[in-house]
């Protein structure tokens, strides 16, 4: 069984991916398509959870035959530490890609975690749950590192700090990553050098859930008729969620860099939210036309995220001009293509939306070709 429906979904999430870290790159950009400063979610904080949420999902298809009677075997636990091993591989080129400039692969100071690493921790130790728990007990995991990770971070003191201190720098979570990770290979942005990582080890228990999450929506679609009333017991589900997560952020702040036990339970609300949205019309009422785009976009969904951090990198570290004058070459075709006559805001959109057009063009070339890359 392929559910259409998710690779709308994931074409959806790509798409908004590379939107906002294309818009991401600008000085000016709407506050809509920023990530939050620290505590709260904004649409952009959505992206990174829907594709942790989906990659759950489509671990239903993927290990139906193998989570009963029919066990799994050594080939099967090796394919999935294969595919985890390439998306951290990956994640660690994306790191050392330039990251001292045109040119040069530093990995003396090439950060270790990552948006692919997130993923490939994420989907191995989801999986190694799946195949090794029964049902009951996949649910008591995941509450476990919901109530365990937010017990630890509110009441285990860090030194110089104490306990439940939820700031960049006094945070559990960043304290565990100094520990583990060198300060060389820690995230260097957005005043988390030598605080600890967005994407770090510590946080990345919680994201576990995220594809959990996703993982007990497929499972419950799959036994479900294709018809509104799974939609709206999508809906139904999605919004529990959503008050569920926005009462413990009063605890427990919803924040995306903490990924918090609210920040999960409460992005999974909105996941279920737009996946029932998707279901409904694609499965249930056949209205496919519109979803094609997005369809394409999500079955070369990693291709796609890869190649559009490598632009983006290349276009922030070449440069166009010389003395005072020298711009990067983002900056120049910001600049002069977008902000000189829409304005440094709507340059900024119209540039991401640009970007997405270009990579939309490449995966419709990919679709044509049947070419399909996989991890």
């Amino acid at each position: 069984m392929r559910l259409t429906s998710l690779d709308v979904f994931r074409g959806i999430t790509i798409a908004a991916m590379i939107l906002v870290n294309m818009a991401g790159v600008a000085d000016d950009v709407y506050p809509l398509l920023a990530h939050a400063d620290w505590h709260g979610c904004t649409p952009t904080d959505l992206v990174f959870p829907f594709f942790l949420f989906i990659v759950g999902v489509a671990m239903t298809f993927s290990l139906s035959k193998y989570t009963a009677d029919n066990k799994p075997t050594s080939t099967v636990y090796l394919r999935i530490f294969r595919r985890a091993a390439i998306l951290f591989a990956l994640g660690l080129l994306l790191n050392v890609f330039w990251n001292k400039g045109v040119g040069t692969f530093d990995f003396s100071s090439i950060r270790i975690m990552g948006v692919l690493q997130r993923i490939s921790l994420s989907y191995l130790l989801a999986s190694l749950a799946v195949l090794n728990l029964p049902r009951k007990g996949q649910w008591i995991l995941a509450a476990v590192l919901l109530i365990g990770y937010w017990l630890t971070m509110m009441y285990v003191p860090v030194p110089e700090y104490g306990a439940g201190v939820l700031t960049r720098e006094g945070n559990f979570g960043a304290y565990f990553d100094r520990l583990i990770i060198p300060q060389t290979h820690l995230y260097a942005g957005d005043g988390f050098k030598s605080m600890g990582d967005p994407e770090g080890l510590f946080s990345t228990i919680p994201a576990v859930v995220s594809v959990l999450a996703g993982y007990f929506t497929g499972q419950w679609i799959r036994k479900q008729p294709v018809q509104t009333r799974t939609s709206v017991g999508l809906i139904l589900f999605g919004m529990g969620c959503l008050i569920i997560g926005w009462a413990w952020g009063w605890v427990f702040p919803i924040n995306k860099k903490l990924w918090t036990s609210s920040y999960v339970i409460f992005t999974s609300g909105w996941a279920l939210l737009l996946l029932a949205a998707c279901y409904e019309l694609i499965e249930v009422r056949l209205i496919k036309r519109w979803s094609k785009p997005f369809e394409i976009m999500g079955l070369n969904a990693i291709a796609l995220f890869v190649a559009s951090v490598l632009l983006i990198k290349i276009l922030a570290k070449t440069k166009i001009g010389t003395g005072e004058t020298v711009l990067s070459t983002y900056n120049w075709i910001y600049q002069n293509i977008f902000a000189s006559w829409a304005g440094t805001f709507n340059g900024s959109l119209l540039f991401a939306l640009v970007t997405v057009l270009l990579w939309w063009a490449v995966a419709i070339l990919m679709y044509r070709q049947r070419w399909f890359l996989k991890v």
